[in-house]
């Protein structure tokens, strides 16, 4: 169905960004349609049966139609155009409207186990009837395919309100399936358990809004990039020219799905031409911006590499690195001659999740390039922290 709106309403020309709002506001239409729907079919059903997991089903249903209205106007909102309040665009909206969506289901699995603990302590009979049989089956099938549709573009154009919708969606399929069950068997047995039913639905949409809370608040807090994305631009920086020798201090914010914005430094050699360097650093921005569809800055960093002394102390710095642990990075090494000692000045990069303190791995780096160049040797190092998914 979704394919068949959106050949009718998506027609003509859009960018990836149209494309994806366009989607994610057609998604909210049909998920409205749909979850009112089922709640009046499930509400009926509730009222003819007499059964309290039914009803709260129906409620739930409502409240997913009320979690469409926030997606819709979420994709509303966060196609809108930067302004002077909001200079990077209103993406991070898709993230509240998941958090919003998540609220609102975690809320529903509250009043449905408590209502539903109720007919626990006073259990009342329920009615079986062919149409309340149907009304389940019809409302499985259909969740199903929202939540096969919803996770489907969610996945294809990075839309955490689609993704939680989804999951929602997919929590509904079995909440629902459990309540066509204890329907079935409270007919087949004569047993009276509606209430442990609802507990259990309950229970099934609680885990559904906890998890789909954690989708979107992380990114809400500030995540690492992914590990594929941060491998593309290292290896876009080094490729784009011979000038450019390393790079690190890569970060990556992250304003939204397609509003990425990242800053880098890039190692240039320190007697080349300036503003020869500063050209190709702009090439390279505009580049970035262009393949990965970000704000890219970089900041010009100038290494010396002329001098064989440096080298040669770079080499060894490196190489007593690499014998502590082979995650352990280096940049921005400088070397300052003097008549009594020489001090080593670089920064090293540690994850984030690294055992060791920063204190010890500095101490231990001080005592072997002592004990390797000589007690004259001093470095001056300054710790840096990285992480990725």
């Amino acid at each position: 169905m979704i394919t068949l709106l959106s050949r009718i309403f998506l027609r003509g020309e859009r960018s990836e960004e149209q494309t994806r709002s366009a989607y994610g506001k057609l998604c909210g239409i049909v998920g409205i349609f749909l979850n009112l729907l089922l709640f009046a079919g499930k509400f009926f059903a509730g009222l003819l049966s007499g059964s309290i997991a039914v009803t709260a089903d129906a409620f739930n249903n409502l409240s997913d139609a009320g979690s469409s209205v926030v997606s819709l106007v979420s994709f509303r909102i966060s196609e809108q155009k930067p302004d002077a309040k909001h200079p990077y665009g209103h993406g991070r909206i898709e993230y509240v409207a998941g958090l919003i969506i998540s609220a609102v289901i975690i809320i529903m699995a509250y009043e449905l186990i408590k209502d539903s603990v109720g007919k626990i302590i006073h259990p009342e009979e329920t009615e079986w009837s062919v149409v309340v049989l149907v009304i389940l089956i019809a409302s499985i099938l259909v969740k199903c395919y929202m939540a096969f549709y919803n996770a489907r573009l969610g996945k294809r154009y990075d839309a955490a309100a689609l993704r939680a919708t989804a999951i929602d969606s997919l929590s509904d399929c079995v909440a629902t399936t459990v309540v066509l069950l204890c329907t079935v068997l409270s007919h087949i047995f004569g047993w009276k358990i509606d209430g442990y039913a609802g507990v259990l639905v309950g229970g099934f949409i609680l885990l559904a809004g906890i998890r789909a809370a954690k989708e979107v608040i992380n990114p809400l807090l500030g995540e690492p990039p992914e590990k594929e994305y941060v491998d593309s631009i290292e290896q876009l920086v080094l490729a784009f020219d011979p000038a450019i020798l390393g790079v690190h201090d890569l970060m990556v914010h992250d304003y939204g799905p397609g509003r990425r914005v990242i800053s880098l430094h890039a190692e240039v050699p320190a007697e080349g031409n300036v503003l020869e360097l500063h050209d190709i650093i702009d090439n390279l921005e505009h580049s970035l911006s262009k393949e990965l569809g970000c704000v890219a800055t970089i900041h010009m960093d100038p290494v010396v590499t002329g001098d064989p002394r440096v080298d040669e102390l770079r080499y060894a710095v490196t190489d007593i690195l690499a014998s502590i642990d082979e995650r352990i990075t280096m940049h921005d090494f400088r070397v300052v001659f003097g008549p009594s000692h020489t001090n080593l000045i670089f920064d090293i990069v540690l994850p984030f999740d690294y055992p060791t303190s920063e204190e010890n791995v500095v101490a231990d780096i001080d005592s072997r390039v002592k004990a390797q160049l000589g007690p004259t040797h001093f470095t001056v190092i300054q710790v840096d922290r990285t992480a990725v998914k």
